[in-house]
Parts: C-alpha cells; sequence; structure tokens
C-alpha cells in the first residue's frame, strides 16, 4: 500500500467534508470526520468499483449504516471521480442529490439508503447474501457508530451474517465513544465491543481508526478469514480534524462563520504539510 498516497487522500477528504457541510452552514460534523482515513483506504486501496458505472454488477458496496455520515461519502466519491465534488457543496438544499442521509436513488456511489440507524445493517447482510446467492465475489463494506450500535437490530444483523457465514460482508464499527446527546458510556454503557462482536460470531480486530496502514492490514486479515463476517472496531476521534468539533467531541455543529474559516485553513494547512512531508 502507498501510506503517503492513502494520507494525502484522507486529508483530502477531511477537508471536501468540511467544505460540503460548511456550504450549508451546519451539519453532521463529528461522525463524518472521523471516518476520513478508513474512506481513503476504502477507495484508494481496497475497493472495487467504477465512477462511471456506478451500478456495476460486480462492483463492492459501501453502506453507511450511520446514514449522517453522508457527507464523507459524498466528499470521497466527488474525490474519486463520480461526480466533480463541488456539486456535494448543494448539501440538503432544495431539489439537491446530496441529503443529509445517503440516498442510493440520489447519489451516484451510495449503494443502500440509510439513515434509520440499525436498517442499514440489515440491508448490507441481505446484499451480501443476495450477491452470494447471484455468484458474485465481490464484497460488502458496512460501517456503523458505537451510537448505533444501541439498536438490538445492529447484533439481529450480526447474528444472521454469521449464521450465513458471510464471509463477502466486513463490518466496521466506529467506536468514538460519542453519540447525538452526549458519551455512550453515559447514555447505554456497550461494555467490549470488539467482544461483544466476537461473541456473535464475528472475526473481530480492534485498531487504531486515524492509522491508515492497521486499517489496511486489518482489512487485509479479514479478507483471510473465509469462514465467516468480519468486524474491525475503529478506536476514533469524534470530528477528527475540525477545530471547532473535535475539542467537544461534538456529533452536530454549527459554528459561526469564523471558526468555519479557522477550520478550514487548519484542515488546508494539515493537506500541505502531508503532502510536503
Amino acid at each position: 500500500m502507498n501510506e503517503k498516497k492513502c494520507k494525502v487522500l484522507a486529508a483530502q477528504i477531511r477537508l471536501e467534508t468540511l467544505r460540503v457541510i460548511h456550504a450549508l452552514g451546519f451539519g453532521h460534523v463529528g461522525g463524518s470526520m472521523d471516518l476520513a482515513d478508513l474512506m481513503a483506504v476504502l477507495y484508494g486501496e481496497v475497493m472495487r468499483f467504477d465512477p462511471k458505472n456506478p451500478r456495476w454488477e460486480d462492483r463492492d458496496w459501501l453502506v453507511m449504516s450511520k446514514g449522517h455520515a453522508g457527507p464523507v461519502a459524498y466528499a470521497t466519491f466527488g474525490l474519486t471521480g463520480y461526480y466533480p465534488v463541488e456539486e456535494a457543496y448543494t448539501l440538503n438544499k432544495p431539489h439537491t442529490r446530496f441529503p443529509s442521509h445517503t440516498d442510493r436513488k440520489l447519489t451516484p456511489g451510495v449503494d443502500l439508503t440509510t439513515g434509520s440507524l440499525g436498517q442499514g445493517v440489515s440491508t448490507a447482510v441481505g446484499a451480501a447474501l443476495g450477491n452470494r446467492i447471484d455468484g458474485r465475489d465481490n464484497r460488502v463494506f458496512c460501517i456503523v457508530g458505537d451510537g448505533e450500535a444501541d439498536e438490538g437490530q445492529v447484533w439481529e444483523g450480526f447474528h444472521f451474517a454469521s449464521a450465513h457465514k458471510l464471509s463477502n460482508i466486513l463490518f466496521f464499527l466506529d467506536k468514538n465513544g460519542y453519540q447525538l446527546d452526549g458519551s455512550t458510556d453515559d447514555i447505554l454503557p456497550h461494555g467490549d465491543l470488539a467482544k461483544k462482536a466476537e461473541a456473535f460470531g464475528l472475526y473481530t480486530q480492534e485498531i487504531d481508526g486515524h492509522d491508515v496502514m492497521a486499517i489496511y492490514d486489518a482489512i487485509q486479515k479479514a479478507f483471510a478469514h473465509t469462514d465467516g463476517p468480519s468486524c474491525i472496531v475503529l478506536d476514533t476521534i469524534k470530528a477528527k480534524g475540525a477545530t471547532f468539533a473535535e475539542p467537544k467531541r461534538e456529533h452536530s455543529s454549527q459554528p459561526s462563520e469564523e471558526l468555519w474559516q479557522e477550520a478550514l485553513a487548519a484542515s488546508e494547512k494539515a493537506l500541505q504539510d502531508i503532502m510536503n512531508s
């Protein structure tokens, strides 16, 4: 894997995610920004996809079960050629193709509509089973929030995937420790998420969710596990790279224009620093 290229893409995704949300003025900064490194590895090094043919039947699928992280998906799709990334600056505006939560009928690159928490896990499992029945060798990558893991449907999906030995699905649990109303420990403590996922029959690893090499290596280990589904628990920092939101681990943000400009400038500098390193 080209580590520097991947880090550059992650920094570009962070910057464009901020620009996408800034165009609206407010939005789900926290859970979008912390996924930039994962999205860079998936779309820069791992996934099989064709921006000119988003419905290519043999593509790998991405299901953003935490659908409020749509902005990071839109930034990634734009940067990888699905459309000019500037189109996503119409986020959640009238007649946009870029709603606040991902919608497969509107946005090229979105494989399944999500937003009602937990349901993306179920539909991703269905897609994996359907692809296997159809004889395809592609994979389904499903991103789940730790707050979303409050939903019983998440664990039912894990159970089903394990029972049907769906080795073609890989779940990512974004463990940033916060959700809409506060910390996950205060609202509904999960205990050890990795052990829980493992107990449901998933081959499970826990890694630094901002280390692109660790992400890539964990994915390769998951690919080598062919007896059933896999799960990678990502230890992340909510709102990573957003100067106004990261210190407070904000789920949603509506900062002043001055704070927006500070965050955009910091993100631009971070990108230049990586490119010049």
